[in-house]
């Protein structure tokens, strides 16, 4: 068992210094972020700067605003010392051997002997770096490379080299994983290590088609977008977003530094790229680089004239249709199997980008296993290059190669005669050198995918949901509706299950999926369909029904746990609010946005919040609860939505007791573990809320003159100021001229009552049509 690091140095406040700063602080550690020293009086005067610069990022690099207040800044001359009272020295200063080396040989002589030291060397040597340095000192160092930004890709390559102790690496790897919420890649001390070395050779690719062989920028972004599992950024986008003057740089610095390498011709840089950054278009830095953005028109650029102009008609036949296949296996094959210009392209992109990561076994990786998992954590790709080649069929992507004159290695070439048909088999992967090895899942994680696949494990489904067991008596409430939103099927599934939960020998459930997000909320298009249909009584039975359901999870008699990821909004927040306990992934982006639409939270997301107003203030008394009330009208009324789950402490829609996990893979196993121990500790459901002090008619006025000056400003328009009038109305007690203690059942009539008249309201229905359409917000 190793012991978490508290403290930390990352020396170099450049963009990747100050974001991985930036993440060690969200896990909890104090880090100090050093820099050079300035000219001028003020020393940290260049390390200010750079964390001021990272505070603004979009993104946000931090959980919180408060947790920049674990970061310490300091300069290489005053503040080098501190070094001797950290656990981890990360080093990332500007990718020049000599300098890194300098820099070593000064921490050295200042660390504790238990310290361990790193680098975030995108390129350079790692076994170089530490070269010089006592055997100590190089059994503790080792490199260690964040993808930008740190805190948004999963992806953590660790690069020990000969003399680094297996007990460093195996703490980084444990540390990274549990506390940084990393996916752990280790690689080899290798030029660019895995997934720069792919990832780069592919974007040139991308860029040799546009060069080359006559298709579009657009054209080569949908094709290599997400048609094919990848990011909307595609290449040309993306290569604007990390900017063509590092590309260039990283493509110059990885030409010379691999000349064993049969492909390495592709790495030199296209003489496009080179007259763009000469006339300073070198990406979205700049404003323009592929694509320029003007009066509101995305521009693409005319390789002729490096003038800027409307996209082309795409001459992709078929691509709609390709698009529209769900499952992205389907769409590969698709893609690779059509005639026309799309086929043309992705035959020849896909078969040199496999071939090429197969050449690359040995040296890069020791098999396919590490350099997926470095594709689909570094760069995003939902199938990474030998999962795509098994979507494809290994012989048929074989024969292909051989066909177009394209390099096979013989660890492949030889697969099918051992019988081998895929890279990929139930449970184990293929690796050269042993065949197919077990596929080990860590155990502190749950798959629910082999959960869905038995049905032994299914104990009651619907066509949107199913009760999965995840044994020791914890079951799974596993929803899967589209968007994970909270339908009329989901929503009686759960009173269906509560039902077989309560009756049945379960300890207790978690409320969860294995999707990117929790849930959307409430169907929208259902209840919209009811709306404009004007059943009154409809829409009062299914929003009681909600109510209901919330309540009873809420006072359920066997400890219920939310297990949260992604974004739970509207119905899907309410639900996380109902649960007595909540595991959540620290990326979790949880908002009451009912406003945005039209509507107030009716399902219960108002009681809860005012609640929770009132648990934080010292006293019952008007002038207690009265601050912590006017920020959540303020976080209701602005439709929030948290910046993590952090943050979603702080503005009352986790409860101080939730438990927030940095890795999103282990939530619903920590979930179940949850369960067990409410168990174990005899469980009793919370108390009823029979007293609830809201604050009436004098606060109602001063919220409702806070919406009014939010609208004279222009911050909102004449309906939000509406909404939020109606919204302080369920808030303070409906009609109560003074402040009143009320029970949950109280308020929650309020917000039905409210509720049901919006939905009827035209302006109302405008905003969930147009939600529903352009999945963006209507403010009319």
């Amino acid at each position: 068992m190793f012991q978490p690091f508290r403290t930390a140095a990352v020396l170099g406040a450049g963009v990747m210094g100050t974001q991985i700063a930036a993440h060690l602080a969200n896990a909890g550690l104090t880090v100090y972020l050093l820099d050079l020293p300035a000219k001028e009086n003020n020393k940290n005067q260049i390390v200010e700067k750079a964390f001021k610069a990272g505070l603004k990022h979009t993104p946000p690099i931090l959980f919180t605003e408060s947790t920049a207040r674990r970061i310490i800044l300091g300069n290489f001359d005053d503040d080098f010392h501190r070094l001797g009272q950290v656990d981890w020295v990360i080093e990332a200063v500007i990718e020049n051997l000599a300098i890194k080396q300098q820099l070593m040989e000064r921490i050295e002589g200042v660390i504790h002997s238990n310290a361990i030291v790193s680098t975030n060397t995108s390129g350079l040597p790692v076994s170089q770096i530490a070269k010089g340095r006592s055997q100590s000192f190089r059994s503790r160092f080792l490199g260690t490379h964040f993808f930008n930004p740190p805190r948004y890709l999963k992806l953590l390559e660790i690069i020990p080299t000969e003399d680094t102790d297996d007990r460093v690496l195996e703490r980084i790897e444990w540390f990274g994983r549990l506390h940084l919420g990393k996916g752990i890649v280790v690689a080899k001390d290798t030029p660019s290590f895995i997934a720069n070395r792919i990832g780069i050779y592919v974007t040139m690719l991308g860029l040799r088609g546009f060069t080359d062989r006559g298709y579009t920028i657009e054209e080569i972004d949908t094709l290599t977008g997400t048609v094919m599992g990848r990011p909307k950024s595609a290449t040309f986008r993306t290569v604007d977003l990390v900017g063509l003057d590092i590309l260039v740089y990283v493509a110059k610095s990885l030409y010379p530094a691999i000349p064993h390498d049969e492909s390495r011709e592709i790495f030199r840089v296209p003489s496009v790229l080179h007259k763009l950054i000469e006339t300073g278009a070198i990406g979205a830095k700049a404003g323009r680089g592929f694509y320029k953005k003007e009066n509101k028109q995305i521009l693409s650029l005319n390789p002729e004239t490096l003038t800027y102009e409307p996209a082309k008609p795409l001459n992709l036949p078929n691509i709609q249709a390709i698009g529209s296949f769900k499952d992205l296996g389907d769409r590969l094959r698709a893609l690779y199997r059509d005639k026309g210009r799309i086929g043309e392209f992705f035959r020849q992109f896909t078969l040199e980008m496999l071939s090429y990561s197969a050449r690359r076994i040995p040296e890069i990786a020791e098999g396919p296993l590490e350099i997926d998992r470095a594709m689909r954590w570094g760069f995003g790709w939902e199938f990474g290059p030998f999962e795509i080649w098994d979507a494809l069929g290994l012989e048929t992507v074989l024969a292909d190669m051989k066909a177009s004159g394209i390099q096979v290695p013989a660890w492949v070439e030889k697969m099918p005669y051992e019988g081998s048909t895929s890279f990929y088999r139930k449970e184990r992967v293929y690796k050269p050198t042993q065949q197919y090895i077990p596929l080990e899942a860590p155990k502190d994680e749950i798959n629910v995918a082999a959960l869905k696949s038995d049905p032994q494990r299914t104990l009651w489904q619907n066509s949107e949901a199913a009760l999965l067991d995840l044994g020791d008596g914890v079951v799974l409430y596993d929803f899967r509706s589209k968007g994970n939103t909270l339908s009329f099927n989901v929503v009686e599934g759960m009173f269906d299950v509560l039902d077989i939960l309560e009756a049945g020998d379960f300890r207790g459930m978690v409320i969860g999926n294995d999707s990117k997000n929790f849930s959307a909320g409430a169907n929208l298009a259902e209840m919209g369909t009811i709306a404009q249909q004007g059943k009154v009584e409809a829409i009062d039975k299914v929003l009681n029904k909600f109510q209901t359901l919330m309540q009873r999870i809420y006072y359920f008699p066997k400890p219920i746990v939310a297990a949260v990821q992604g974004l739970a909004l509207g119905g899907g927040c309410e639900l996380v609010m109902a649960c007595p306990q909540v595991v959540a992934a620290a990326e979790s982006y949880i908002g009451l946005v009912e406003l945005s639409v039209g509507l107030i939270p009716g399902a219960g997301g108002i009681t809860h919040m005012v609640a929770r107003a009132v648990e934080r203030a010292a006293t019952e008394s008007f002038s207690h609860i009265q601050p912590f009330l006017q920020r959540a009208f303020e976080t209701i009324g602005m439709a929030k939505v948290s910046n993590s789950a952090c943050e979603a402490r702080e503005l009352g829609f986790l409860s101080p007791q939730a438990k927030i996990v940095m890795n999103a893979d282990r939530r619903l196993y920590v979930a179940k573990e949850e369960v067990i121990r409410l168990d174990r500790e005899g469980y009793l459901p919370p108390p009823e809320r029979n007293s609830i002090m809201v604050l009436g008619r004098p606060t109602r006025s001063i919220l409702e003159h806070m919406a009014y000056i939010l609208f004279q400003g222009g911050y909102i328009s004449e309906y939000d100021r509406y909404l939020a009038d109606r919204l302080a109305y369920v808030m303070t007690g409906g009609d109560l001229t003074a402040p009143t203690l009320v029970d949950d059942k109280y308020l929650l009539r309020l917000e039905r009552e409210t509720f049901i008249p919006l939905l009827g309201e035209k302006k109302t229905q405008e905003r969930i049509a147009y939600t529903l359409k352009t999945k963006k917000p209507l403010r009319n």
